[in-house]
């Protein structure tokens, strides 16, 4: 199977609009890796994307993405949904429209009924944003998802935690978790075991944050977010032999460059960055 990590940021683009600080003026100097769009996941082999996070477009082209049959929703939160309109880019031509001719491949979208009841909450004077587009444009194909889907030779679990999902993509032996935001306390499964690689978001990285901000033990921030010491008990609990770090926010005040260096301190563990490959 192979992956692209079309986004690696968190729920504050990088470099923040405004923004002054080092990290990212440096981001706006150099651009990739040391920029990151919003947190989303390709897998190539079923054309296959994973959320849309409001810079989806500019995510796709960085990838040099050539085909887009179907999307997975993790959750509902707009850093990872308000992208959406990705799929008029994707499969509306206004001119063949203007003529009568409607889309003829709707993308197909999968997520956990509640994840979808939420999505479908999000919409404009006239409706729902999902219903639009399905039942107007015929640019989508909603599928609500009990527990998981096989598509050609991949099976991809889908697995509650609170509002969000965690996926478990699994061929021919291999299998590679990706859980990117709003996934603790993370779920017990047998299915995770033995996993070639976790892709995780919402983990705080280093002691001192941004400005020299240090988060208190009483912070209710560490109630939501994982530690590098939960990710490491983790992978020791499964038996992952890689784990990548994603979702990663503007807020920890680290260049591209720390996120190596800190890098050479972990075992069996990385950092994401835009345009990532993962082959399993």
């Amino acid at each position: 199977m192979k992956f692209i990590i079309v986004g690696s940021g968190g729920c504050v683009s990088l470099p923040k609009p405004l923004c002054n600080c080092e990290v990212c003026k440096e981001a706006r100097s150099k651009g990739k890796p040391y920029s990151r769009c919003g947190c989303s996941l390709f897998l190539d082999d079923i054309n296959l994307l994973v959320d849309t996070p409001e810079d989806i477009n500019y995510g796709i082209n960085y990838c040099d993405i050539k085909e887009i049959d179907r999307v997975l929703f993790s959750h509902v939160d707009p850093d990872h949904t308000l992208g959406m309109r990705v799929f008029e880019h994707l499969r509306l031509n206004w001119l063949e429209a203007s003529c009568g001719k409607n889309c003829e491949n709707p993308i197909e979208v999968f997520a956990l009924e509640g994840v979808i009841k939420d999505i479908n909450s999000i919409g404009f004077k006239f409706g729902s944003y999902l219903d639009y587009y399905e039942n107007v444009r015929n640019l989508i194909k909603r599928k609500s998802v009990e527990d998981y889907i096989s598509i050609k030779d991949i099976k991809v679990s889908f697995i509650k935690v609170n509002h969000a999902t965690v996926f478990v993509f699994e061929k021919e032996g291999k299998k590679l978790i990706y859980a990117p935001c709003d996934v603790k306390p993370f779920p017990e499964s047998k299915l995770f075991l033995d996993a070639d690689c976790l892709i995780i978001g919402n983990i705080i990285v280093g002691e001192v944050l941004k400005d020299g901000f240090i988060l208190k033990e009483d912070n209710p921030l560490r109630d939501e977010l994982f530690t590098i010491s939960d990710i490491e008990e983790l992978k020791n609990k499964y038996n992952i032999k890689r784990v990548i770090i994603t979702h990663l926010e503007e807020d920890w005040g680290k260049s591209y460059d720390d996120y190596v260096e800190l890098e050479k301190e972990l075992d069996g563990i990385e950092f994401a960055y835009d345009g990532m490959k993962i082959e399993i």
